[in-house]
């Protein structure tokens, strides 16, 4: 499984780089994945740019992907779990399974739900490359 999942993130201001990581790794034991598996991590495009989320992604020789609002919203039919507040405040559900789901190519699938810490949440989802057997 290696390079195939993307973690999609969704923080609020002032939560720490060590939370995003952390909350990242448990998403991965979760699914018995390792760093390797990790491709790529997305999150809302006036996001991206946070020094948390930037030096979170940094451990993981990454960078945060930024993913815009439109495509959010095309993933959200897609979303198992809502919030109420990020639905009033982003249009979808799950910011993280939206950001996973729309970071990881219009073929993925969501691979682990929303999970959450106390102040981050993240999902997991895998590409899903049509054209090779798995």
């Amino acid at each position: 499984m290696t390079g195939l999942l993307v973690a999609g993130i969704g923080f609020r201001r002032g939560t720490d780089a060590d939370e995003i990581a952390a909350l990242i790794e448990r998403a991965l034991a979760a699914l018995g994945a390792d760093r390797s598996s990790l491709t790529a991590v997305a999150t809302a495009a006036d996001r991206a740019a946070e020094p948390a989320i930037r030096a979170a992604t940094a451990r993981f020789g990454l960078s945060p992907q930024p993913v815009a609002a439109a495509a959010l919203q095309a993933r959200d039919a897609e979303i198992v779990t809502r919030s109420a507040r990020i639905e009033q405040l982003r249009g979808v559900g799950s910011l993280a399974e939206a950001t996973a789901l729309a970071g990881a190519g219009p073929q993925s699938r969501l691979a682990l739900p929303r999970i959450t810490s106390a102040g981050a949440t993240c999902a997991l989802a895998v590409r899903c490359d049509t054209t090779r057997d798995t």
